[in-house]
């Protein structure tokens, strides 16, 4: 063997642990113009993770149809409003039963191309004629879509059609009106193990390796079954994370601001995972639910704050140009009439120079008055902490139950977040204490940290006192006497 003669040196396991962080990634489900697509099946109830508006188009297709395909709204809000990402989109709308018959149309050929001015045509099951004569797929035609999401019919030349000067079309196109809240709120299959619609926010983090911390369901929200469905979902994912669901008020029983606590109590909204938004926003001539605009704000003010989420979203600009119900009229409110809803535990807009979202609580207030639960941004605070917690030790578990263990992620738990006060957290601190760890539970391999965090309330109301000194007064007219 041979001597050692020098210096050595070994690196050592670091005793402390790298934290992971979760950023702000909204979860969506609705329906897209799948047809579009080349394999439409392939996009039907499976969380798809984009990066960008433009990934997610590509994977689910495109229309401004805001109303009938509502995860293109948050494609628009989340590249026209705010720059943000990622989202993960889930579609629901199944072309093999969410679809209706294409009648024969006839359409003119001009230059080898005939355009059937209709949308959500599907290619598959598709007959083209010309005149009598049926013509084959990929021998006498090729079929794509223009930017108006219109099919084209384009001739080869040599082909059975290619001398034709009109052609009749027929088959089937995808209806998404079909598309109910069961739909959203999904099922799961004994027999199949197939998930669908909201019961697939459980496959988003083993899947695609990433936490959803906001839900939305636009267009289907307002319906009490799904608001409840996404609230019971945000409150717990894979067992053991959290997110928040932004519940839009249905505006056709809430059209005015007096109805919107009937509104919102009827529909049972009292959850501290959820925030119930009122009424819609107007970007031009489109229309969104507000849990559209809002799911990207705040993802964007979470981004401007290192992925902390401990600024309120209230008071900050919508960059939208209006309020509106569902249906399109106008709803104006000023700051007395938006402090009366937020009253009623619901978060709306009002115009201070540009449209702002305006309210803190979450949908637990006014019932409930504890400061983790009312406050929105404290409630999203502990939300994040905890599933951050769950995402840097995860790791530890079912290691050896020992005193490093218990220092290791004390110390390194202090160390994170010693590094977000005072700015994000106002105090935060993690111990062991042994009479909370009985032998009971050694025995039993359970373990138990106990940890307090102080996120900042909002400064909801500033006050300031204003008096007329008189003393002042006089004093300054008896010192301008000469």
């Amino acid at each position: 063997m041979p001597i050692k003669h020098g210096i050595t040196v070994l690196e050592d396991a670091t005793a402390l642990v790298a934290p992971v962080t979760s950023g702000t990634v909204v979860a969506i489900v609705g329906t897209a113009p799948v047809n579009l697509l080349d394999d439409p099946s392939s996009a039907v109830n499976v969380p798809i993770l984009a990066n960008s508006a433009t990934e997610a188009m590509a994977a689910l297709g495109y229309s401004t149809d805001f109303a009938n395909y509502t995860l293109c709204m948050e494609m628009y809000a989340s590249a026209n409003i705010y720059q943000v990402g990622p989202i993960v989109y889930i579609n629901v709308l199944d072309p093999a039963t969410h679809k209706t018959a294409l009648s024969a149309t006839t359409v003119q050929v001009n230059d080898m191309q005939a355009t059937v001015e209709v949308t959500g045509v599907l290619k598959s099951g598709l007959t083209v004629l010309a005149g009598e004569t049926s013509l084959t797929a990929g021998t006498d035609y090729t079929l794509s879509f223009d930017t108006d999401g219109y099919l084209v019919v384009t001739l080869i030349a040599g082909g059975a059609g290619a001398s034709a000067t009109s052609l009749t079309v027929s088959g089937n196109k995808i209806d998404p009106t079909a598309v109910t809240a069961n739909d959203i709120i999904g099922t799961y299959n004994s027999t199949t193990g197939k998930e669908t619609g909201l019961q697939l926010i459980r496959q988003i983090y083993p899947k695609l390796g990433v936490v959803p911390s906001v839900i939305i369901a636009p267009g289907f929200s307002q319906t009490a079954t799904v608001a409840l469905a996404m609230t019971a979902k945000a409150q717990n994912i894979n067992g053991c994370f959290s997110a928040l669901a932004l519940i839009d008020l249905d505006t056709s029983t809430a059209t005015k601001y007096t109805d919107v606590n009937t509104v919102k109590n009827n529909a049972g909204l009292s959850s501290t995972y959820s925030a119930v938004l009122w009424p819609y926003d107007k970007v031009g001539d489109y229309i969104f639910p507000k849990s559209v605009i809002a799911s990207c704000m705040m993802a964007y003010l979470d981004a401007q704050n290192d992925d902390v989420p401990y600024m309120s979203p209230s008071n900050h600009m919508l960059g939208v140009t209006g309020q509106c119900l569902a249906n399109g009229t106008e709803v104006v409110l000023d700051q007395d009439q938006g402090n009366t809803v937020n009253g009623y535990g619901v978060i709306t807009a009002i115009n201070l120079n540009g449209w702002r979202l305006w309210g803190n609580y979450t949908s637990a207030y006014p019932n409930n008055t504890d400061p983790k639960d009312m406050w929105l941004p404290v409630r999203r605070m502990f939300n994040w902490q905890a599933n951050n917690f769950i995402l840097t030790y995860f790791q530890k578990v079912d290691n050896p139950m020992n005193r490093r263990l218990i220092e290791t992620i004390v110390d390194s738990e202090n160390i994170r977040l010693g590094a977000y006060v005072p700015d994000k957290l106002a105090y935060a601190h993690i111990d062991w204490y042994e009479e909370d760890n009985p032998e009971t539970d050694i025995i039993s391999g359970n373990i138990t940290f106990r940890q307090d965090i102080s996120p900042y309330t909002p400064a909801q109301h500033i006050k300031n006192i204003l008096t007329y000194n008189v003393t002042m007064l006089k004093q300054a007219l008896i010192g301008g006497e000469e």
